[in-house]
């Protein structure tokens, strides 16, 4: 049943501004935009006056335009002010220096020429943003403003001022906050009084929550400090409810799928490898070893997320879930996103198991297996033997890539499947994998190098069980991590690679690291995925220059280094030529390797000492401590020196120095968590979408996160089709059919 919140905003706001909305911000409905909360509130009288403002503060001030100058940020010439209004062009820069008639304020405006015929000399307005320092003038970046001094105010626009908090809303130039404001007290005024709230009346009760119609309200036309705090936490519940809601069914479906039981069976393939690991399990490979196996006895589907830390001993424990399935007469299949680490996970498993993988070979074990490898580089025998091994169960362990998700892959009998880097793959290429069944669903096991935050763990992998390993294995040596500021001290970045020149001529061999493969800067950010989202994050301004390439630390190493092995390794070289490289360099003939990110995950090379990562500002923090973990992975200490043309000070340096101070990669993840918008945590914004929370936060709302998935969960398990509650059935629909809601699918 259709109410007020599903009503066209055309018909309380009219045809022209309606467009706007939808145009500017997609916003159609009564219910979106009475959901585009405010982003922050200026409360009356609450001015800061010019001579108390302090660097790093969030101020709002109310002053007097005083001097405004436009300029082209191409040419450094100042465009004539009459002039503005044809300026179609981006880049300029439009400085107003305000005043409160004692001292002065800069604000600079970026690619928003317009601004210079309303903020003209003598207007009085309200500028609000974050108080810094530049060339010793106080500004405020990234200014807000709201002109104040209009002669031709409506009965309704003095009321809307006289309040005593101002909402400021998400806005644009063609849709400003005062244009916002208004559309939205007009739906208050006319809005029904029985609006059909998501949140079942019980839940409000119980949790001390506000209603719909009165939390609207509030949240839009606060009185008070506590209505905007009671209204918000009501807002975020919701979103909350709605998100784990959906989880929570997707756990119900789960639950009610077939699966082939595969419990542990004594004297097979598993009991004859544990006996023969050359180490003892640590507490956590054991403990999350038992959490799998009483998943896969059930005669239901295991979905368990496995994460932990380079080094941590994951693989082990996949390895020893395979061996359980193979023991029952199933296949297990280890899905990698790269060709490189499928040959690496092959490689290993083959190591691992010895004559366990050699069944049918002179020397097998009697309890053996064969363990198949299937990559869309094979040559044409190669590929029909892999396909051969996997349809007939010859292979009882098939490690591939997406080559594994063609139709003409079939398997005799899958029952697990291990998916490494979950984040690289989407729900769709998993299910591909997992409707080679047949009617029974395989047992799944993603598993992530990345540490993951609890309250990220719930929400963006809420439909999976969690397992974490924290302890790493007994033998790994310590790193140590420092950062190189190349251009503030260039004698650092001189004796970096003096280091690399010692490590070798103790017989050890280094690694060197590089944003991108060429000098093709158009295409620097898809080569390999290799740029980080936060590229230029914590600065507010673009890099200066591409990113440096693997060709070109090749070309100035030639010199320094030139007596040294030095190779490069990276994602277009042909599979043949990447696996002569990794050899070589695992073998100990290559001194230095010059490599891409492809070595982030898979190489395993003990006597490797050192790695110089280059523009590692241009990395996240996770993916910095994930690169870094290829090195002290012997007996020998690892370092890592991460190279920057960044000023200490910056933001972005101190993300280096972040990583510098600790390797604990829960803590890192939380700091690199912390820096990032939403819309990345949750995956969305790499995809353009918006991220359908506008309120709730999933790294601070830990509590109510939990609380709500409690709350989902006994909801579902009585009434898993929400019957007796259609308000948040209806929510929970529209959030599914919202391509805002996408970053769900990584689950």
């Amino acid at each position: 049943m259709k109410t007020d919140m599903d009503r066209k905003l055309r018909d309380f706001v009219g045809a022209k501004t309606a467009k706007t909305f939808a145009d500017v911000l997609a916003i159609e409905t009564v219910g979106e935009l009475l959901r585009h909360y405010p982003r922050r509130y200026l409360k009356k009288g609450e001015l800061t006056p010019f001579d108390e403002l302090e660097v790093g503060d969030q101020a709002t001030v109310n002053g007097r335009v005083k001097k405004v100058t436009v300029r082209s940020l191409d040419t450094k010439a100042e465009i004539p002010l009459v002039e503005v209004q044809k300026w179609t062009r981006r880049k300029t820069l439009t400085k107003v220096v305000v005043t409160d008639g004692k001292h002065d304020l800069e604000l600079a405006f970026f690619n928003q020429p317009w601004l210079a015929t309303k903020l003209t000399p003598g207007t009085a307005a309200l500028f609000w943003g974050e108080v810094t320092m530049f060339r010793d003038i106080m500004q405020l970046k990234g200014p807000g403003t709201e002109i104040l001094d209009d002669e031709d105010l409506t009965e309704a626009e003095i009321e809307r001022r006289a309040r005593p908090f101002r909402p400021l809303y998400p806005a644009t130039a063609k849709l400003p906050t005062a244009t916002i404001e208004r559309s939205i007290k007009i739906v208050l005024d006319n809005l029904s009084e029985d609006l059909e709230d998501p949140v079942p009346e019980l839940i409000l009760r119980k949790e001390k929550l506000l209603g719909l119609v009165e939390a609207l309200q509030k949240v839009h036309l606060p009185d008070t400090e506590k209505d905007i705090r009671d209204a918000q936490q009501r807002f975020r519940f919701e979103e909350a409810l709605v998100m784990q809601t959906i989880l929570a069914q997707r756990r119900a479906v789960t639950d009610a799928l077939k699966a082939v039981a595969r419990p542990r069976t004594a004297g097979g393939l598993l009991d004859e490898f544990d006996k023969r690991l050359p180490f003892s399990l640590t507490t956590g490979q054991a403990d999350v070893g038992e959490e799998i196996f009483a998943d896969l006895k059930r005669p239901h589907p295991m979905h368990r997320l496995l994460q932990g830390e380079v080094g941590s001993g994951k693989t082990v424990v996949a390895l020893r879930a395979m061996l359980s399935v193979v023991d029952n007469g199933g296949q297990a299949v280890l899905l990698a996103p790269t060709e490189v680490l499928a040959t690496q996970h092959h490689k290993t498993l083959i190591k691992m198991l010895g004559d366990l993988a050699e069944q049918g070979m002179l020397g097998g074990a009697e309890h053996a297996t064969k363990v198949g490898l299937l990559t869309g580089s094979l040559n044409a025998a190669a590929r029909r033997t892999a396909m051969l091994d996997a349809a007939s169960g010859a292979a009882g362990i098939v490690v591939g890539t997406h080559a594994l998700l063609e139709d003409k892959v079939q398997f005799a009998d899958l029952g697990l499947v291990v998916v490494d880097e979950q984040h690289r793959f989407g729900v769709e290429q998993r299910a591909a994998l997992s409707a080679k069944s047949g009617e029974n669903t395989p047992h799944v096991l993603v598993m992530t190098a990345t540490p993951i935050p609890r309250t990220v763990a719930m929400t963006v992998f809420g439909d999976l069980a969690v397992s974490t390993l924290t302890e790493l294995p007994a033998g790994r040596s310590p790193i140590q991590s420092s950062v190189v500021p190349a251009k503030q001290k260039p004698e650092w970045l001189e004796r970096a690679w003096a280091r690399v020149r010692e490590e070798v001529g103790k017989g050890h061999q280094a690694y060197v690291v590089c944003p991108r493969i060429g000098d093709d800067v158009k295409n620097a950010a898809d080569e390999e995925g290799d740029l980080a989202a936060g590229d230029d994050e914590g600065d507010g301004k673009k890099q200066a220059r591409p990113p440096i390439s693997v060709m070109q630390v090749a070309e100035a190493l030639g010199e320094i280094l030139h007596d040294l092995r030095v190779e490069i390794l990276h994602g277009r070289l042909p599979a043949d030529e990447k696996d002569a490289v990794m050899t070589r360099f695992a073998a100990g003939e290559v001194d230095v390797l010059i490599a891409t990110t492809v070595i982030e995950v898979g190489v395993d090379v003990p006597n490797a000492s050192t790695m110089v990562i280059m523009d590692a500002d241009r990395f996240g923090i996770s993916q910095l401590h994930q690169l870094r973990g290829r090195v002290g992975r012997g007996k020998v200490p690892g370092l890592c020196l991460l190279v920057t043309d960044l000023w200490d000070g910056t933001a972005s340096y101190g993300r280096l120095a972040a990583v510098a101070s600790t390797t604990d990669g829960f803590e890192l993840s939380r700091i690199d968590l912390e820096t990032r918008r939403e819309g990345d945590v949750l995956g969305v914004a790499q995809s353009g979408k918006r991220s359908s929370l506008k309120l709730l936060s999933v790294l601070r709302d830990e509590d109510l996160i939990f609380t709500a998935r409690h709350v989902a969960q006994s909801l579902i398990s009585v009434d898993a089709e929400l019957a007796e509650y259609p308000a948040l059935r209806s929510f929970v629909q529209s959030a599914l059919a919202s391509e805002s809601t996408e970053y769900l699918e990584k689950t």
